[in-house]
């Protein structure tokens, strides 16, 4: 399998990307991160940054399709995060000298759904009305509601070749009743 090439190729699983910790807020549109790359004594600072950017960035973006996600590398003295609401306002969030999972618990606090939220816009995607729905508690109550079916047979007899009485038994079986 080509994609299991790489760095890590565990961060391009199905899996590893549905378990990300951070959905966020609906107003948040632009998600930027600012950090320096390389070695040396100044980019200790950076090292939480650049592990946030290599191991949770992909999750992020797999649990929020709608954000726009961009990183900025090698600009900044220090590391941060910026975050654009829809209405034009700016959050920022310094992220010097932290680890990956402080970086990760912070955000879920400060730009996240909380567990409520989430629990909550879980059950009303379970309770959205499927129109292939039918029975008590949804919209139709028979499948014969539904266009292109046949009609309910107390409304309308099916046709012989229908029924499974015929259908399974052979023809002289049931011209025959005392059989």
């Amino acid at each position: 399998m080509p994609f299991m090439i790489g760095r890590a190729p565990v961060r391009r699983t199905l899996k590893y990307l549905e378990s990300g910790k951070i959905v966020l807020k609906d107003q948040i549109k632009i998600f930027s991160i600012n950090y320096n790359v390389g070695q040396g004594f100044k980019n200790k600072v950076h090292e939480g940054a650049q592990a946030f950017v290599f191991w949770t960035l992909p999750q992020l973006q797999y649990k929020n399709p709608d954000v726009q996600i961009v990183t900025f590398k090698n600009m900044t003295p220090s590391p941060f995060i910026r975050c654009y609401y829809e209405d034009g306002k700016q959050i920022l969030i310094d992220i010097d000298s932290r680890s990956n999972d402080e970086i990760v618990n912070h955000l879920i606090k400060v730009i996240g759904k909380s567990k409520q939220v989430l629990k909550a816009e879980a059950l009303a995607a379970e309770e959205k009305d499927n129109p292939a729905n039918f029975g008590v508690g949804c919209a139709r109550k028979c499948m014969c509601e539904i266009p292109g079916q046949i009609p309910c047979p107390g409304v309308c007899p099916l046709p012989k070749v229908m029924r499974g009485k015929y259908f399974y038994f052979k023809k002289d079986e049931l011209e025959n009743p005392e059989l």
